[in-house]
Order: C-alpha cells, then structure tokens, then sequence
C-alpha cells in the first residue's frame, strides 16, 4: 500500500457553495490562510460561475486578490464554461490551476449545466487548450461517476471515455466525482484499478462523499487500489446542488486522521486541520458533522488511570 498521498482541500469553494448564505469574504479568506498553515499545498479557493447562479461564491475574484498563502501552495479554481475561463483570465496571476468538469450522466448534466455532455465536452476540449496555453496546470472533473442519481447505474467504460477525452485535450489530472454519495467500497477499488490501468501518466484523484456513511471505506479502497491524489473538505462540509439532499464530502480532517493512523503520510498537520475546521463551525454558527471535530486526534500517550 502506498505510505505519501496528497490531499486537495475543496472546502472554500466546493463546502461553501452548498451553505445557504453567504459566508463573508474576510472569514473566507483567514479559512484559507488558516488551510495553508495547516501544511495543504493544494486549496480549491474559488469558482467562475454566473454569481446569480451559485452566490455563495460571487466574491471569488476579491477572494483570489486578497488571499496570502506561501508561494508552494497551489490554488485553483472551477470553469464552468468558456465565458467563466475568460472571466478568470483577467486574475491569471492569482491562481495556479484550474478544473474544468461535465457529469457522465446526461440527466444530471443537464440538471446542472443545462447543456448536453457532448455540448460541455465540446466546450471543455477548447477550455483545456486554452488553460494549458496560459502555462496553468488543467484539472478535468467526472461527477456521477459512480452512479446518477437521476439514471442510475453509470457504465464505467462511459466514464473512462471521458476521462480518456480530457487526457487527450490535455487535462494533467483527472477527477472522479461521486457526487451524491452512490459508490461503495468493492467498486471503488474495481473503479481505481481500472482508472489507473487506462489513465498511465495522468494523475487521478478520488473526490468522494460522505452522503451514506461509506465515504472513508471508499478512500481506503481507491488506496488500496493505488489511488494517491484525493480530495475532501473540512467539516464534512458541501454537497451537490441538484438533487437536494446530496450531503457532504469526506471531512478532510477524518480523512487525515484515518490515513495517519494507517501509517500513510499527508504532509498535514492534523491538529491544524481540525482547528480550521472548528473555525469554519464557529463562522457557519452549527455543529458540523465530522467525527474528527467531536472526537478530536487519537492521543496514544493517555496516562492510565
């Protein structure tokens, strides 16, 4: 099993979208800077969506401007389609990567992006030469990647299709969504044997969540399977917008714990993570949902009693 994995933390954009208010700009930002210390060289900070859309995240360009993270730590942002890349254009230099994305069931595509998944791909295919050409590194994301919550069963060669059609525009990394929380552990580990097999040379990242309880076996499968790149959120925070009822990704700071009591390192500073977590809780004003937050790290060097 591998003993280094790396961890993208999605809390600011992709756990923030989903609260039902909008969370002041100044707390966004000392929660990033907070993330940074706490050792993550990756943060998805914002996203270029229509703001009458999503406007959780309609201040994501002041984000960008304000954020003082160190140099090493690499931030990105969300695409939804070529007039949010060219939005996000104009702040090149704030950010490091950015995500482009379609959803591998049509139903769910539509309900998300109202176009088809042939019209996203046509428009992903330009995004990710352009992104590339800018000197940035392209991330692609698959949502419903295993299972729609409209269809249903989604066919892992359609999903490996698509990851295959990103790879060849030119995405570095690629994503595997399972954005309402329908995989389980034995596919997972079938799901990243495959991926990985297919995808030689592109790095592929786990993104599950937590919406049934399976989200952390399902980690444990992709690793075992030789997944090394995966992404969650502090809090347990996020969701997906459609359906409603999509709970939360992986608390990243049960993710963390978890790994480390395996013996696999993160790089990250656990007791960090959970206190930018406690402070994500203090801003939204309600008990998150992570275990890590209630439970705290494991101290072996209790005394006994």
């Amino acid at each position: 099993m591998n003993k280094r994995v790396h961890i993208r933390e999605v809390g600011p954009r992709d756990g923030f979208q989903n609260e039902p208010e909008r969370i002041a700009t100044d707390d966004k930002v000392r929660l990033i800077e907070a993330l940074a210390r706490a050792g993550f060289e990756r943060i998805e900070v914002a996203s270029f969506v229509r703001p009458d859309v999503i406007p959780q995240l309609s201040d994501g360009v002041e984000v960008l401007n304000r954020i003082d993270v160190p140099d090493h730590v690499k931030l990105m942002v969300l695409i939804p389609n070529s007039r949010g890349l060219d939005n996000a254009l104009k702040v090149r230099e704030r950010f490091h990567e950015a995500a482009i994305f379609v959803s591998a069931s049509e139903t769910h595509n539509k309900k998300n992006v109202n176009r088809t998944v042939d019209e996203t791909m046509a428009d992903n295919d330009v995004m990710a030469k352009r992104i590339r050409a800018e000197g940035l590194n392209c991330a692609a994301v698959v949502a419903t990647s295993f299972g729609c919550p409209y269809e249903g069963k989604v066919e892992l060669g359609r999903v490996l299709d698509l990851a295959e059609r990103f790879a060849e525009a030119g995405a570095t990394e690629i994503g595997f969504g399972d954005t309402t929380g329908m995989c389980n552990p034995a596919y997972a580990r079938e799901f990243f044997a495959a991926a990985l097999e297919r995808l030689a040379g592109v790095e592929v990242t786990a993104h599950f969540h937590n919406t049934r309880g399976q989200g952390l076996a399902n980690a444990y499968a992709a690793l075992e399977a030789g997944c090394t790149s995966f992404e969650s959120s502090f809090g347990e925070l996020g969701g997906c917008p459609v359906p409603k009822g999509s709970t939360g990704n992986i608390a990243t700071e049960d993710l963390v714990s978890m790994f480390h009591e395996m013996g696999v390192d993160t790089g990250l500073d656990l007791p960090k993570v959970i206190e930018a977590a406690r402070e994500a809780q203090r801003v939204l004003g309600r008990t998150l949902t992570s275990h890590s937050l209630i439970a705290g790290p494991i101290d072996w060097h209790l005394q006994s009693v």
